[in-house]
């Protein structure tokens, strides 16, 4: 029986290795490392070596704990690895924040599928795989011709445990140009390409892809035959254990360095590709009408050094002054790609009310993406954010719909654990948030999107 599943979650800020018990579907031992860019070599790139030396540190320390009965992997989208036959690197793995691939825009754009096709909005640098890819065959051609394979980040930490190379509909349908969501195939930029013959098989996130190799069992501790499953996108994890326990209709924020909402049963909408609207995969294989924004990354730039304190007179004033944060911080993504942040009846204001401003600024946010993808039902709220009270209190009020605070510390790392096929399924644990009977959060999620509105 599978109980204790080792969760390797690698985020874009973060590393994590975490060790979920699936009888209380709970993280009982968690590593972390930050998780920054290298800017050496021909483009900046995730330390790789770094970042692999982490993992079998953490599998091996948390095995002297407890026992690992299986692993799981659950990453940051918008990331390819190209490996060479003997499995290593053909190339380095981009971080998608380069804006490199931009310089070849408009040859990509005669190149990649229209939004109808993949439900993959044009993002900048290389936020779309396929323009990562692109970039890195005009620039770097011998290089490129030397890969074997085309692996999304998941699957490549699996070919790292195992040796068996697959891929997966999360990552490959999470805004690359790569895959046609509604034929459940690659789209017909990978042909035009001739990136097809590199694509690994696609396999379901939940398979087990073998056991973890011989050598690592030996240097980790770890039993021979533990299986290591195929893996699945960030966000998608999150949103997992609520496809397997929850009714429709019902929305998932994910919150990390981005937030990524995504809508399930919700009302029929047209999605707008300029607003970072998306058609996401999930683990079943279905599109999930999805939009995000840079919210983590936007939380640490504006309280970076700054006091995190607050208190319920800080927040009466607050919306008494209606002291608004417009966006958008981080430009480029987001519902409002080209707005300029500003503050409005901001003076004199303390750093208790600065903060419950842009805890109110990242839910209002939220709150328009979930819009912007026809959301309905409950919002139940994975990561961070669910532990800031500011932030779950006025998205309730700015959707008039309930939200729910995972409890979780991680929630992509217990979907990434739900993967094991003895597991059970996770329902909504976590305190529920009705919108404010105090008509001063309404009014002021109207005066946000009013002023939004008018800039």
């Amino acid at each position: 029986m599978i109980r204790h599943v080792a969760v390797i979650d690698i985020g874009k800020t973060n590393a994590k290795v975490a060790l979920v018990d699936l009888t209380i579907m709970r993280e009982v031992i968690l590593r972390r490392v930050a998780n920054a860019a290298c800017t050496d070599g021909p483009y900046p790139h995730h330390d790789v070596e770094a970042l692999w030396a982490f993992i079998l540190d953490s599998l091996a320390a948390i095995h002297r704990e407890q026992r690992i009965d299986a692993i799981s992997i659950t990453t940051h989208g918008a990331t390819a690895v190209l490996v060479d036959a003997e499995g290593g690197l053909a190339l380095p793995v981009l971080d998608y924040e380069f804006a490199g691939p931009d310089t070849l825009a408009q040859d990509y754009d005669a190149m990649r599928p229209p939004f109808a096709e993949t439900g993959t909005p044009r993002l900048p640098a290389g936020l779309n795989i396929g323009a990562q890819l692109f970039w890195q065959q005009k620039l770097f051609p011998a290089e490129f011709a030397r890969a074997a394979g085309i692996l999304m980040y998941p699957q490549y930490w699996a070919l790292r445990l195992t040796g068996v190379a697959a891929n997966e509909v999360t990552s490959l349908g999470c805004h690359t140009d790569l895959w046609n969501p509604w034929q459940a195939d690659f789209s017909s930029l990978v042909d035009k390409m001739d990136w097809r013959r590199l694509m690994a098989q696609v396999r379901p996130a939940k398979d087990r892809l073998g056991p973890i190799l011989p050598a690592l069992s030996q240097q980790t501790g770890l039993d021979p035959q533990t299986p290591v499953l195929c893996g699945l996108h960030d966000s998608n994890a999150s949103l997992l254990p609520h496809l397997i326990a929850d009714q429709p209709p019902f929305s998932v924020v994910s919150t990390g360095t981005w937030v990524v909402s995504m809508a399930v049963g919700g009302r029929k909408v047209v999605l707008d590709a300029v607003r970072d609207t998306l058609v996401n995969v999930n683990a079943l294989g279905n599109p999930v009408p999805s939009a995000r924004f840079m919210g983590g990354r936007e939380f640490s730039l504006l309280t970076d050094g700054k006091p995190q304190d607050w208190s319920e007179d800080d927040v009466a004033a607050v919306l008494a002054r209606k002291m608004l944060l417009l966006p958008s911080t981080q430009q480029g993504s987001g519902p409002y790609p080209r707005h300029a942040a500003q503050w409005l009846d901001a003076e004199d204001m303390t750093s208790g009310q600065r903060f419950a401003a842009i805890s109110f600024y990242l839910a209002l946010m939220t709150a328009t993406c979930l819009d912007l993808i026809g959301a309905g039902g409950p919002t139940i709220v994975e990561g961070p954010f669910a532990r800031n009270r500011l932030f779950t209190r006025m998205l309730a009020a700015a959707t008039a719909r309930p939200v729910i605070a995972s409890e979780a510390a991680t929630g992509t790392s217990i979907g990434a654990a739900l993967l094991a096929p003895e597991g059970g399924a996770a329902g909504n644990k976590g305190e529920r948030i009705e919108p404010p009977v105090d008509l001063g959060w309404a009014n002021h999620a109207h005066s946000w999107r009013a002023a939004v509105d008018a800039s």
